[in-house]
């Protein structure tokens, strides 16, 4: 015989309710969707790569994992690493053990096994993604019972109230992490006028400075968010006005700055900004004999000036963009990174097959613009121009000289174009150089006049009452 729950049919109305309870035991009774085994080779990854830390925890919350074990794991991984602690399973251990919670998560035997579990951490963002989407059906059962509940328990006048609970509750999960994409033109009005009246008084923080004052002028410095092309033929000067900006933003703003160097060495660079910020000449720099021992107090004097300066170099070989985009978001959780310097675009590699190079350069150049929204920080990328400059008579450069790639043309916020015209003739305006603001998409396009000083590796303002001539 039947149990009396679903005997007596007597009442009709009694059906629906019976189906219900039926559909909740069923659904209490099944184990919600996870997966161990990827939460176990997403915790590996990261114990076995910083850059699978960066990349990661851009995908996943803290709550996205099931075990609470592994919650508790992520949290200490995450917490080392915003405190720019380095991780491995040992310290992972140490700051568990500090907690009272290296036990709970099975000792550091369990640690070794996480990192044991996974051959490589290349795919750490693979397993994040299986991880988040787990989260994201567990997320969806829970909405569910929730507004099963909401109906069973409400009244029948409360009908409408529970409808609009309901959808609240769909559009929270929904949601998620994602930042909402539209707003009403009002508030959107009011801000953009709130801020032009903070322009107006002055109150109004200018973007990353670039060391320049006629381009401050004009661009109000390099924009969070936008991505500025520095593009010029080779040893036109592009890499030096690339530090030069970077220089600008660290030594003298005191602003976070990376610089990835695609083409130099860091003891190049090195050389370059010594150079630049002593007026030591470059050749000086890398001649022994030529280091006076009042040299060698201006050397020591900036070497005291630099040690907190916050400005960071990489010359890892072969750097791919994946590799760019951890660093840079590491650098952001930790040293509120302010501007990155790439150097430059062309070098870059994916480490996959393409259809052609100018489509992975375009695929570079758009993960670039979206880096800088992202992070909410300039993105200057260094650029080769094509030899179209060199075939017209002024030698000078135009937008359509870019290189591989019309859709960095596209993509990019800013483009400086770098002109030197005694490159090609030693007596046209020597010493001189054009930087001409080809495109600048929220304001007017111009050329500067700046001093190029070859020798000390930069650029200059010129003085104010420099008079142009033969011009």
């Amino acid at each position: 015989m039947a149990s009396d729950d679903y005997t007596d049919y007597t009442h009709p109305e009694q059906r629906p309710t019976d189906r219900a309870q039926t559909g909740r035991d069923l659904l209490f009774d099944r184990v919600p969707p996870h997966d161990d085994d990827a939460e176990m080779a997403v915790l590996g990854g990261m114990l076995m790569s910083k850059d699978a830390i960066g990349e990661v925890s851009q995908m996943i919350d803290i709550s996205d994992f099931y075990q609470p074990k592994h919650q508790t794991i992520y949290e200490a991984i995450v917490t080392l690493f915003s405190a720019s602690q380095p991780v491995d399973a040992v310290l992972v251990a140490n700051e568990l053990l500090k907690s009272g919670d290296l036990e709970k998560v099975g000792g550091t035997d369990y640690l070794h096994s996480l990192v044991a579990s996974v051959p490589t951490a290349a795919n750490a963002t693979y397993y994040a993604e299986i991880v988040h989407q787990r989260a994201i059906l567990r997320n969806v059962i829970a909405a569910g019972t929730k507004i099963a509940q909401l109906g069973y328990s409400a009244e029948g006048s409360q009908a409408e109230d529970i409808v609009n609970l309901a959808q609240a509750e769909v559009y929270e999960m929904s949601v998620g992490r994602v930042r909402q994409d539209y707003e009403a033109i009002g508030p959107v009005v009011h801000d953009t006028l709130d801020q032009l009246d903070k322009l107006q008084n002055g109150d109004m923080e200018r973007g990353v400075p670039t060391g320049f004052k006629s381009i401050d002028d004009v661009t109000q410095g390099l924009q969070p968010g936008q991505m500025i092309v520095v593009a010029g033929r080779p040893a036109m000067g592009k890499s030096t006005l690339g530090i030069d900006f970077a220089r600008a933003a660290a030594l003298h703003n005191n602003m976070t700055t990376v610089v990835f160097s695609l083409e130099m060495s860091k003891n190049e660079l090195a050389q370059r900004i010594i150079s630049a910020e002593t007026d030591i000449p470059l050749v000086a720099l890398r001649r022994a004999d030529d280091i006076t021992p009042e040299r060698w107090n201006t050397l020591n004097t900036f070497w005291s000036r630099l040690q907190d300066a916050p400005l960071f170099l990489d010359d890892s070989p072969n750097m791919s963009l994946m590799e760019i985009r951890a660093k840079c978001r590491r650098l952001k959780q930790t040293n509120d990174l302010k501007l990155v310097v790439i150097d430059y675009l062309q070098l870059m590699t994916s480490g996959k097959r393409v259809e052609s190079r100018q489509q992975e350069v375009s695929d570079f150049s758009r993960a670039l613009k979206l880096l800088a929204k992202e992070l909410e920080v300039p993105v200057v990328a260094l650029s080769q121009l094509n030899r179209g400059p060199e075939m017209r008579n002024d030698k000078k450069p135009m937008l359509s000289d870019l290189r591989e790639s019309g859709s960095i043309e596209q993509d990019a916020d800013v483009v400086f174009l770098v002109h030197r015209p005694d490159f090609y003739n030693k007596e046209d305006r020597p010493g001189e150089a054009d930087i001409i603001l080809a495109k600048h998409r929220n304001g007017p396009t111009d050329t500067f006049k700046l001093a190029f000083l070859g020798e000390k590796s930069k650029f200059k303002d010129m003085p104010q009452d420099y008079q142009q001539g033969g011009v």
